[in-house]
């Protein structure tokens, strides 16, 4: 039994149909390399976004964050958030997407698509996208720490970007952007988690470079 109740609901029906759309456009997505359904990363990054005092809108654009990114075509996803949730929520995915899907056309280069995201971060103004994009990577770093307990160095070859150097760079100039800008806990959490990684990965490498 939950310890409290709010007069009335937090998460709406929106919430609800966001979570269907999600489930529709990630269907037959999986966690690289696993066996993992693709939403449940979606679902973990919503929690991490409510835990840490973000809204309804918050929450739904931790659904479909990837949405415009891995749907066949994102422009038009990107069209269908905002008329059934919103320019705000419409904003927030946009802003947390490094590429948007074209049909027919594969994404730029990976380091291409991670510097660009950086300045964009970096000129960014609403919070609700630091927070999402956080909460987002956050989860990301998590798994491949986990993943790299259980695996070892095999983990990296489930990516397009198999240097490890390369993600501890991404990480760490995205753990620079939210510095300031996202929840204290968040921030000390994913600093704990990133300086996990780093001990897993950067014996091998050396200190990460761009």
């Amino acid at each position: 039994m939950p310890e409290s109740r709010a007069t009335t609901p937090v998460l709406t029906d929106r919430f609800q149909r966001a979570f269907a759309m999600a489930s529709e456009i990630h269907a037959r997505q999986l966690r690289k390399g696993t066996g993992i359904p693709y939403l449940s990363h979606l679902m973990s990054v919503a929690a991490l976004v409510l835990e840490h005092g973000g809204d309804e809108d918050a929450a739904i654009s931790g659904l479909l964050h990837d949405a415009v990114e891995d749907s066949d075509d994102g422009a038009r996803t990107e069209a269908r958030i905002r008329r059934e949730f919103g320019d705000r929520v419409a904003d927030i995915v946009v802003g947390c997407s490094d590429a948007i899907a074209v049909p027919g056309e594969a994404k730029p280069p990976w380091r291409e698509r991670k510097e660009r995201y950086i300045r964009h971060l970096a000129a960014e103004a609403d919070p609700r996208v630091f927070l999402v994009s956080a909460c987002d990577k956050l989860h990301n770093a998590r798994s491949i720490v986990a993943d790299l307990h259980a695996a070892g160095a095999a983990v990296w070859l489930r990516f397009s970007q198999r240097d490890p150097a390369q993600h501890l760079w991404y990480y760490d100039s995205l753990a620079e952007c939210y510095a300031g800008r996202v929840p204290d806990g968040l921030a000390a959490e994913l600093n704990r988690v990133l300086a996990d990684l780093r001990s897993l990965a950067g014996d091998a490498t050396g200190k990460a470079q761009p």
